[in-house]
């Protein structure tokens, strides 16, 4: 029996034990991780964030679509200063273009943007220019809060909406007064914020809950020596980076943000009045109550008639008397009640109330009024 397995009655039962092991090993994490994010998809990180950008410019080059000029004055006043700064000198000039239009531009700056890289701009009309479309947008300094230009921005402009116009009629598809120019801006000045010298970093939950805001910090302390996290309200978890012992904060915080936290929130049912839709949070719990709802009718008919005179009267008139037939009638005969029981779970919460077989507008107006009976255990927000 030397070098060979031994399938005895001990070693079969040691073996499927084995294997029994080994199956839970491989199933009990995945359920552990059922509904888990990474911590970089549920806070920011204090300081890494973009910085918005905008400017004033002109777009040229429009098909007769630009700016009336009278109307714009501000657009023939930045024209005449372009060209004078390019060597032309058309001081009292009368302007009649319409293949100029002033716009501003917008942009953000990504976190650790670099000179030289370049990021998207968005370009929207701001005098009385009908389209964009086939304009090229000229040299624009953007600027940022602190008034300081931080990127240069031009290109051609993709507009977002199409026009077409005849004698008697026009039709426009989309907004062709605004559109976009893909890496149209170009970055000039970088912002000062050095990584590497922080002590300290907060992590800002984007969405405000203590449950979650301990998860992360339990989380991050069960991974990374020091325990260099500590929550500091719902919405806070602030890092010790000191603590680290790595000196290397960018890599720690790569090492942190993708550690995975089940977040928590609170339960929540959010309708739309106006589309009708409904959206249930996994929470939501309703109480035992029961619900009916009735559909009245009122119906209001005018059935004039008219009164003719005698034959032959000499003073006879036609006189119409209004007549009016009221009726008010409760559809689906006698009413009766839909019991919704108890829930533990969203799919029986969803299965009570379908059990009502009404439409979405009026289950709305049932949930609505469940919530103030007191059995909607959720916060019930209306858009």
């Amino acid at each position: 029996m030397t070098g060979r397995f031994s399938r005895s009655a001990g070693g079969r039962a040691a073996y499927a034990l084995v294997l029994v092991c080994l199956a839970l090993a491989a199933v009990v994490p995945a359920s552990s991780r059922a509904g888990a994010a990474r911590i970089k998809d549920l806070v920011e990180f204090d300081g890494v964030r973009g910085n918005d950008l905008v400017g004033y410019g002109l777009v040229v080059g429009l098909n007769g679509t630009g700016d009336g000029l009278r109307n714009a004055p501000f657009t023939e006043e930045a024209m005449v200063n372009l060209l004078e700064r390019l060597g032309i000198n058309v001081t009292g000039e009368d302007f009649r273009a319409r293949n100029v239009a002033a716009v501003l531009v917008t942009g953000v700056m990504p976190p650790f943007g670099r000179a030289g890289s370049k990021v998207d701009v968005t370009v929207s009309t701001i005098g009385d220019a009908s389209s964009l479309m086939g304009g090229t947008l000229i040299m624009t300094p953007l600027n940022a809060a602190d008034g300081q230009i931080y990127a240069v921005a031009q290109g051609s402009v993709i507009s977002g909406g199409q026009q077409a116009e005849g004698e008697a009629a026009r039709i426009t598809e989309g907004v062709p007064t605004s559109g976009t120019i893909p890496s149209g801006a170009r970055i000039e000045r970088e912002i000062a914020f050095a990584l590497e010298d922080l002590r300290e970093m907060r992590l800002a939950l984007r969405n405000a809950d203590f449950t979650t805001a301990a998860r992360i910090e339990s989380a991050i302390n069960a991974v990374m020596p020091g325990r260099i996290a500590r929550m500091v309200d719902s919405g806070t978890v602030r890092l010790d980076l000191g603590m680290g012992k790595a000196p290397d904060i960018a890599r720690l915080i790569a090492d942190i943000e993708n550690i995975e936290v089940r977040p928590d929130q609170r339960a929540r049912v959010v309708v739309d009045q106006r589309s009708g839709t409904i959206v249930l949070g996994n929470d939501v719990r309703i109480s035992r109550v029961a619900v009916t709802q009735g559909n009245l009718t009122l119906r209001v008919r005018e059935t004039p008639v008219a009164v003719q005179p005698n034959p032959f009267s000499p003073r006879g008139e036609t006189i119409v008397l209004p007549r009016t037939d009221l009726e008010i009638a409760e559809g689906g005969g006698r009413p009766e009640f839909a019991m919704v029981e108890d829930s533990v779970s969203l799919p029986e919460v969803i299965e009570g109330l379908n059990a009502l077989g009404v439409s979405p507008r009026e289950m709305i107006d049932i949930l609505k009024a469940i919530k103030a009976a007191g059995a909607l255990h959720a916060e019930f927000v209306v858009q």
